[in-house]
């Protein structure tokens, strides 16, 4: 009784004390959660940990098991808000998808051989997915140049045009990752809700874990489908560039980013240096943003898409992405070959002819590199670096003059056009911030940050040696084909 009246009192003086600064929410808001190494009990992430754990068998058989975008939690863990929350970084879901396809991979090969898919249907299924990357390499292109010019006027408040991109492609896939309805198999707003409903018996709360049970399903379903993963891999990651990210590090640092219509001003190298971190930490900091920003739209529209009915688009829509994403690619080569104005190949339809190949080569990287280090994703890795450096001797080439060519600067019109292309085409699509600050986000801190680190500091060092040689040396000139 003592001890219990102490309790209270005490309980009595905290109020007191917190009366006059009650409002204040610096005050009032709770402890940021942590992270526990201790078993939990079971709850809906086991639930969804044993659907993923399906869909990547699945994704073994077809050929997609290493792809970040399909691989990385949503980036709001807790839709809900629910009292508790608990992180899943990109490596315990790897790891724990794993080891239960490992323990079960010879008895389901056993208990069901007939369910294996024919090497037929594979082939269809890997068609299927290649010409959506297509299609939407290309609608992200457009996108991605789209947004440059629309952003690029005079005394724009950012002079890094690409940042406005990078933010509109991840703002995208922070909602493909979060959203529940869009490719869910049913639109029943109560088997989607990832509020749930209150429990209070034995009987609801046996319901509710079962409807727990089917959400996780839904969700892990969706990372299956040819369109979604032409959404996530193809435009979001298409829409965003980070080989353009070093770019215009470089150019900050060198002096020459500057707005529409805009002069130049020498200053020192201290403020050359202040602007390499100034758009570092503005490109970084903004496509985070944006990936959370994504998520929190797709929690808010769910109860209005919830109210759009299901179609079964799939039976269709597939066949119709084959005709449409490499009759769209073949046009856009006829296009190059034929214009209808020259000054559209510099500007657009060169870019379109090599969008494609950039986004495949990604899209081969990360199903072969990825999986080998579940802390370092090699395969992202791997095209943003060789993507930027690929950007680096185009940029240096097309602003050089070239003694093949008589000494024309990047080799005259069509080579300025083609060196252009690869810029804004290939290498835009072979590189991807929306992909990277996902990967950001889903790793432990201390390799998020090793791994971001070691991605700007590497990229940044390629762009500096290869059009710093050519800028401080015989110095770079203004394009023959200028495209503002």
């Amino acid at each position: 009784m003592e001890r219990r009246k102490h309790s209270i009192e005490c309980a009595d003086a905290d109020a007191d004390a917190f009366g006059a600064n009650s409002n204040l929410d610096g005050l009032a808001v709770s402890s940021p959660p942590r992270e526990s190494s201790k078993r939990r009990p079971r709850n809906y992430q086991d639930d969804f940990d044993e659907a993923e754990s399906d869909l990547l068998e699945r994704n073994v058989d077809q050929g997609v098991a290493n792809l970040d975008e399909l691989a990385a939690p949503a980036p709001d863990e807790n839709p809900g808000e629910g009292p508790v929350r608990y992180h899943r970084s990109l490596e315990e879901e790897e790891k724990d998808i794993r080891q239960r396809r490992s323990a079960e991979e010879d008895v389901d090969s056993k208990r069901h051989p007939t369910e294996r898919e024919s090497p037929r249907e594979r082939l269809l299924w890997q068609l299927y997915i290649y010409s959506w990357l297509v299609l939407f390499s290309i609608f992200g292109t457009l996108a991605r140049l789209g947004v440059e010019w629309l952003t690029s006027y005079p005394n724009a408040p950012v002079t890094t045009n690409v940042l406005w991109a990078n933010f509109g492609g991840s703002l995208v896939l922070g909602f493909l990752q979060e959203d529940r309805v869009l490719f869910a198999e049913e639109r029943n707003r109560d088997a989607l809700d990832p509020h749930g409903p209150s429990s209070t018996t034995d009987h609801e709360k046996e319901k509710k874990r079962e409807m727990g049970k089917r959400q996780a399903e839904l969700l892990a379903a969706k990372k299956a489908i040819p369109m979604y993963i032409g959404l996530s891999v193809g435009f979001c990651g298409s829409f965003t560039s980070f080989s353009s990210f070093m770019r215009d590090l470089f150019l900050g640092l060198s002096n020459d980013l500057v707005g529409k219509q805009a002069s130049l001003a020498p200053r020192s190298a201290g403020w050359s240096v202040c602007s390499v971190l100034g758009i570092a930490t503005l490109e970084v900091t903004v496509s985070l943003s944006a990936l959370a920003l994504g998520a929190h739209v797709a929690i808010a529209l769910f109860p209005l898409l919830c109210k759009i009915p299901k179609m079964n688009s799939a039976r269709f829509m597939n066949p119709l992405a084959i005709i449409l994403g490499f009759g769209c690619w073949l046009g856009a080569v006829f296009l190059a070959i034929w214009p209808i104005r020259d000054r559209w190949r510099g500007q657009v339809v060169f870019a379109l002819v090599f969008s494609p190949l950039g986004c495949i080569l990604r899209y081969q990287l990360s199903l072969r590199l990825n999986g080998i280090s579940k802390s370092f994703p090699l395969g992202t890795f791997a095209a943003n670096i060789f993507g930027t450096a690929v950007l680096g001797l185009a940029y240096a080439l097309q602003h050089a003059p070239l003694y093949p060519t008589d000494g024309k600067i990047g080799g005259g019109i069509l080579g300025c056009q083609i060196l252009a292309g690869i810029t804004e085409g290939f290498c835009g699509c072979l590189t991807t911030i929306s992909t990277w600050v996902s990967e950001l986000r889903s790793l432990r801190k201390h390799h998020a940050y090793v791994y971001g680190t070691a991605t700007i500091v590497l990229g940044f060092s390629f762009v500096t040696v290869i059009i710093g040689s050519v800028h401080w040396t015989i110095g770079i000139s203004q394009p023959a084909c200028t495209l503002t």
